[in-house]
C-alpha cells in the first residue's frame, strides 16, 4: 500500500510541474510514477504492488464485462413482452473478512443491474443477495463465489 500511496504522491508532484490540473495530466504522472517506482524497485525494497496491476486490470475487465453482460440482460426483459424474472433471496457464505473486503463485495453486487445487496449476518460470515434471476440458488451463489468474490480477494490480498 505504501508503494500505491508514493505512485500517487509522485502523480500530484507531476501534476504540479507541468501546472495542469486535469485527469490527462494525473495518469501521466501515474504511468511515470509507476516507472520510477518499477526501475527504483530494488532499492526501495519487494513489493507486491507491481504484481498486482495485471490482477487488478483483469478484475476490472471481468467487472466491466458482467455490468454489461447484467445490463443486456435486463434490457432484455425490459423490452420483451415475456417475463423471463425468477426473483429470489439467496445467502451467500463470505470468504471476504474485513469490513472493506465486505463492503466492497457488497457494493459490487448492487452496482450489477439484477442483484441487490441486503443484509450482513451479525457474525459476518453471510450476505444475502436479491437477484432478478435466481432460476437455482446454489448456481447463483456459486457464480458470485467463484466470479466477483474471489477476484476481489486476489486484488485486495
Amino acid at each position: 500500500m505504501n508503494q500505491l500511496l508514493f505512485n500517487i504522491l509522485l502523480a500530484i508532484a507531476w501534476m504540479l510541474l507541468t501546472g495542469e490540473l486535469n485527469a490527462e495530466t494525473f495518469l501521466e504522472g501515474i504511468i511515470i510514477g509507476f516507472v520510477i517506482l518499477w526501475v527504483s524497485r530494488k532499492a526501495l525494497g519487494g513489493s507486491k504492488y507491481f504484481s498486482k496491476i495485471p490482477v487488478a486490470i483483469k478484475f476490472i475487465l471481468y467487472f466491466i464485462k458482467e455490468l454489461i453482460k447484467a445490463n443486456l440482460i435486463v434490457a432484455y426483459d425490459i423490452i420483451t413482452p415475456k417475463d423471463y424474472m425468477k426473483p429470489g433471496i439467496v445467502a451467500v457464505p463470505l470468504d471476504v473478512q474485513s469490513d472493506l473486503e465486505i463492503t466492497l463485495f457488497a457494493n459490487l453486487i448492487t452496482l450489477t443491474p439484477g442483484t441487490l445487496s441486503l443484509d450482513v449476518s451479525g457474525d459476518k460470515k453471510t450476505l444475502y443477495v436479491h437477484g432478478l434471476y435466481v432460476k437455482d440458488a446454489e448456481s447463483f451463489r456459486k457464480e458470485l463465489k467463484e466470479g466477483l468474490e474471489k477476484r476481489l480477494l486476489e486484488v485486495l490480498r
